[in-house]
């Protein structure tokens, strides 16, 4: 049986009415955090003086991306539940925008771990470093980083299907990419990888701090402090974003089993991360 008719068959099982409640509950999730940062990105552009600022210069693009990954996801939820079968010459990209977006958020607040560094520890060439058009530099080399494991990915995709699989119709979700078992792990091995990269950063990043805190005084000290507790948000809200780590695996006995429950599973992991996003 193919991927389309098992997707298809999964879905017309499903309860009707069970389908319109767990849409009704995605809208009820998203909508509150997609109001929520564009909210705060507005705000944000109203006030010219935090142009010039780079961490609420890198804030806002992880607003965009969040606000932007809730659309897509969304979108998908959406078609999957009304049974919408979509081109898969329309699927292939979307999917892998949206997965590009999902590792925006996480490498863009490394880059905000990483300025907030050089802030306290080398605050003489803080201003050197994080000049306007640098930050801009880092944020567009963090969004580079964030779509290249889509792009590996759409490479081992063109290079294993026949180009007979890409005139077909499908559901819009990551894994119609993934189409060899090896692939899928490989895909996991490198969620744990890019896990440890972003937890060694945030380790080495807080630890100094730390050590400059303790030997700082008066203002220094406040500031030295307060780095510290914006350091913890950030460890707590890449901790959340790293447990992707386990996504790979759980996505992919949760689609045997019900591929409506996964859709679900996935929008709660991103309104987990939406809602850290919003206390920042």
């Amino acid at each position: 049986m193919s991927e389309n008719s098992t997707n298809q068959k999964i879905l017309k099982g499903n309860d009707p009415i069970r389908l319109i409640l767990t849409t009704a509950l995605v809208q009820i999730l998203v909508w509150p955090f997609i109001s929520i940062n564009l909210f705060m990105y507005f705000t944000y552009r109203k006030k010219p003086a935090l142009w010039a600022e780079p961490r609420y210069v890198l804030f806002s693009q992880t607003l965009l991306a969040d606000s932007a990954l809730f659309l897509m996801t969304d979108f998908a939820v959406i078609t999957i539940h009304v049974h919408l079968l979509l081109p898969l010459a329309f699927c292939i990209p979307f999917v892998a925008l949206l997965h590009g977006l999902t590792f925006a958020s996480p490498t863009l607040i490394t880059v905000m771990c990483l300025e907030r560094y050089v802030a306290i520890c080398f605050p003489l060439q803080h201003v050197n470093v994080f000049t306007p058009g640098r930050t801009v530099f880092f944020s567009v080399v963090a969004w580079f980083l964030s779509y290249m494991r889509p792009f590996v990915d759409l490479c081992i995709f063109f290079s294993t299907v026949s180009k007979s699989y890409l005139n077909g119709l499908n559901f819009c979700y990551y894994e119609i990419l993934l189409v060899a078992q090896w692939h899928m792990k490989m895909r996991g091995n490198l969620f744990i990888l890019n896990c440890l990269v972003i937890l060694l950063i945030l380790f080495f990043c807080y630890v100094a701090i730390n050590r400059v805190a303790r030997r700082a005084s008066g203002e220094d000290k406040q500031a030295a402090s307060k780095g510290q507790r914006t350091m913890l948000l950030h460890l707590l809200q890449l901790f959340l974003c790293t447990l992707e780590v386990l996504c790979p695996y759980i996505e992919a006995q949760i689609m045997k089993i019900d591929l409506d429950m996964y859709i679900i599973t996935v929008q709660r992991e991103q309104n987990r991360n939406g809602l850290l996003q919003a206390r920042h």
